[in-house]
């Protein structure tokens, strides 16, 4: 990491004699080549830190390594920049989501990859200009102690910032965005994750990122160091380790630069510090089994839940399996929903007394409003089991098109409750720009009835015998990724996350175990406890401080009975609702701006000189 941020001075060039030639730049930070392997090194980092590998702390590395790759400064560095940020980008992507080639085929793959990939290289130009702003720049001889800290600390906070509103950007667009791949998902199981409570996603992002560079600071002051004294290169000004304050061209000295040391306490304290925050725990994280007090539905210390005493939700959910994994897997008529009315069954002999069954996405291959036989099973199951049921269903309007639906259905009733897909995934659900896409690919087609956006918010009451209705959010499979969608059904009331989730096309991949992920964070964001049930895995009962207490194997047949603690409260993150990402996307442009401002200026000094 001694490849660094090579910001120089801002004070004027001395004037040169008339018709002299422009005295060239001195070469700062790795050539091209040595900043391209930077940059796959730093993707692979980050791939490293999602599931199924799972090595969070990579994530810090991967960054650091990005850092040390971005360097230089005017339109040249930009252009080599942006190669840089791209190569990360795809380094990272293509492994990341490689479930998509095995559920669609390479075209999609490759384009999504590739989509996703040109943020992080437009992230690379963007940095190129902001760090040229004058407080990014090492401390002046003479400079104060908190001149000479604060320079690193704005120089790692502006980059986590424009990182955050990038990756900020990249989850709403193009068609409603890709909230995949995140830097908060990776992040579900270290202390830093547990910042998500109070400022979601988004500052849990900016601490990794910001961790990340001040890190790689403290990395290059070392190696700088190291180099000055083999080399017995110490000037008059003192040891020029601090040159590394922001770049290996940048000039300073020990009596107004910062040690390394200092640096990686301020990074311990930016990371650690979230596990601090009062989440709610209990004595037992780890016990898989439920045991309460059935009678006054209040359950003990030691539960699945991970809670203390308090209101709860008894849930079952169904994971009925698939014949073999693939899009085929639903080709046989009636076959997914038996799976799931046969747990159900296995739940009723259990005698759990539920309050719910939970199914997943699709769990009905066919429409029970439409089918009068599926109608007439499902209440018999309802009827058994003593509980509602959830079921996942496809919706086909006589108007053209489908919907993905929850259905709450209660026995000799029929349908109670209803939550449509308020986000169906581009490409995967619905084709945008069929006609121009089919160009590239004939996949397209495999999709031949585009799924329709619900409008009602992904909230469904669930009524109860012996209490008050308990309103459940129900994002449906990827919509777990959207904040705005989770946010604004426990906004609206919900007490509980259930996220139905239909993982058959993904094969034996880390799609699932990534969507667990985002589940984790969710529950940690909201403090609620949670439910992902998938058709083939993997399911997982989640408490409201991100605990996984429960989990199934993928293409299993299981089932899960769980205590859901009830909450109503807010945590600081879901009351601050979508401010803090609108406001580092701000920030984060004034920076753009002011930075390649700075540089302008600065070019037209060199000009005139």
């Amino acid at each position: 990491m001694a490849a660094a941020d090579g910001a120089t001075s801002a004070r004027p060039a001395p004037s040169r004699p008339a018709g002299a030639p422009r005295p060239r730049r001195a070469r700062s930070g790795p050539s091209r080549g040595v900043s391209l392997l930077l940059a796959v090194a730093a993707g692979a980092c980050l791939w490293a830190a999602f599931p199924d590998a799972g090595w969070w702390p990579a994530a810090f590395v991967g960054v650091g390594l990005l850092w040390a790759a971005l360097q230089g400064e005017g339109p040249r560095a930009a252009g080599r920049n942006l190669l840089v940020g791209l190569a990360a980008g795809l380094t990272f992507w293509f492994p990341h989501i490689w479930w998509a080639n095995i559920a669609t085929d390479t075209v999609p793959w490759v384009a999504l990859s590739v989509m996703e990939a040109l943020f992080l290289a437009g992230f690379g130009v963007l940095w190129t200009g902001v760090r040229r702003l004058p407080l990014l720049r090492p401390a002046r001889p003479g400079a104060s102690r908190a001149r000479r800290i604060g320079g690193p600390v704005a120089h790692a906070a502006a980059f986590a910032l424009v990182f955050v509103a990038v990756e900020q950007w990249r989850s709403e667009m193009p068609f409603g965005g890709f909230p995949w791949g995140r830097l908060a998902w990776a992040m579900v199981d270290a202390p830093t994750g547990r910042a998500a409570w109070l400022g979601g996603t988004t500052l849990v992002t900016f601490l990794v990122a910001f961790v990340g560079v001040l890190l790689a600071l403290a990395v290059a002051r070392v190696i700088a160091a190291v180099t000055a004294r083999r080399r017995g290169a110490q000037d008059a000004h003192g040891d020029p380790a601090d040159a590394a304050a922001t770049g290996p061209g940048a000039k300073g000295s020990a009596t107004h630069g910062v040690s390394a040391g200092v640096l990686v306490a301020v990074a311990a304290v930016a990371a650690l510090f979230p596990a601090l925050l009062p989440l709610p725990a209990g004595d037992d994280p780890a016990a898989p089994v439920a045991t309460a007090d059935l009678d006054t539905r209040t359950v003990d210390a030691d539960v699945a839940t991970h809670e203390g005493p308090g209101p709860v939700l008894r849930v079952g959910a169904v994971q009925g399996n698939v014949a073999e994994p693939g899009l085929g897997s639903f080709a046989n008529r009636a076959e997914v929903l038996n799976n799931h009315l046969e747990g159900t069954y296995a739940l009723a002999q259990r005698d759990a007394d539920l309050d719910v069954v939970l199914w997943p996405e699709n769990g009905s291959d066919l429409d029970p409003q439409e089918v009068p036989e599926v109608a007439t099973a499902l209440d018999d199951a309802a009827e058994a089991v003593g509980a509602p049921i959830l079921v996942g269903a496809q919706e086909f309007p006589a108007t053209g098109g489908r919907y993905n639906v929850s259905l709450l259905w209660q026995a000799g009733e029929g349908v109670t409750g209803r939550y449509a897909k308020q986000h169906p995934a581009p490409f995967g659900e619905y084709i945008p720009l069929r006609s121009f896409v089919r160009i590239f690919s004939a996949e397209v087609d495999r999709v031949t009835n585009d799924m329709l956006p619900g409008t009602e918010p992904a909230v469904i009451d669930l009524p109860r015998a012996d209490g008050p209705a308990v309103p459940m959010a129900t994002v449906i499979c990827f919509e777990v990724a959207y904040d705005e969608i989770v946010r604004d059904a426990v906004q609206r009331g919900a007490q509980v996350l259930v996220v139905p989730t239909n993982n058959a096309s993904f094969g034996y991949s880390a799609e699932s175990t990534q969507q667990l992920q985002m589940t984790r964070m969710q529950a940690m964001t909201t403090g609620r406890a949670a439910v992902q049930v998938s058709t083939v895995g993997v399911s997982g009962v989640v408490a409201p401080d991100g605990t996984l207490v429960a989990s199934t194997d993928l293409f299993t047949a299981d089932e899960i009975v769980a205590e859901l603690p009830l909450r109503t409260t807010l945590t600081p993150a879901v009351r601050a609702g979508y401010w803090p990402g609108w406001l580092a996307g701000v920030a984060a442009a004034a920076l753009v701006v002011a930075g390649f401002a700075s540089g302008l200026r600065s070019r037209r000094l060199e000009e005139d000189a």
